[in-house]
């Protein structure tokens, strides 16, 4: 392979092609070689209030990774902190006595939003994971599916949504996509003063 580059090199400078052309007739296969898979959707919206307290809810989990909601939640939260949302609150708990609540992700969710509503806060920070895992394979890369979705607490209302899905390669780490993607996802949230 390097030898036919090499006779292409050899080849190209005979025809006055400059380097800087060389280098990207090069260099331009080995970008799209390198580069990881990833396909999001953004909801444009009007600008949320970044002073306002904002409640971070329970994550639901749609994958078979267990607690692959929380690992979710824990970076969003680091994520919109990084943007400047300094009122993040994230220390909601299930008060429900039913054992079997914590299996049933949407009613934790519902009370969680009816708490953040008896607190007064503002927004309410959502998202369900569709995957968290490994291909099965040589390479195993990271695979990760997220919905985020920011809410009203007074009516429950989605403001803004954003969906992506991204893998990785063989060396990557399934929190490391997922990082990655949820940080493109967050970066098309608008923010106000």
């Amino acid at each position: 392979m390097a030898l036919i580059i090499w006779n292409l090199t050899l080849q190209i400078d005979k025809k006055k092609i400059t380097r800087p052309i060389l280098l990207f007739l090069l260099g331009s296969p080995l970008f799209f070689f390198l580069s990881s898979c990833s396909v999001y959707k953004i909801q444009e919206s009007e600008s949320f209030s970044s002073t306002e307290t904002w409640l971070m809810l329970p994550f639901l989990n749609h994958s078979d990774t267990p607690e692959a909601g929380k690992q979710a939640s824990d970076i969003v939260a680091t994520l919109i902190r990084s943007k400047g949302i300094n009122h993040v609150v994230e220390n909601y708990t299930s008060n429900s006595s039913d054992v079997l609540s914590g299996i049933d992700q949407q009613k934790v969710l519902q009370e969680a939003v009816a708490w953040g509503r008896q607190k007064k806060y503002r927004y309410g920070f959502t998202g369900s994971v569709q995957e968290w895992r490994y291909k099965s394979g040589l390479d195993s890369e990271p695979a990760v599916g997220i919905t985020l979705k920011l809410i009203d607490l007074k009516d429950a209302k989605v403001l803004w949504s954003a969906s992506g899905s991204k893998t990785g390669w063989g060396r990557d780490s399934v929190s490391g996509t997922g990082h990655e993607l949820m940080q493109i996802l967050i970066d098309g949230l608008p923010l106000s003063d």
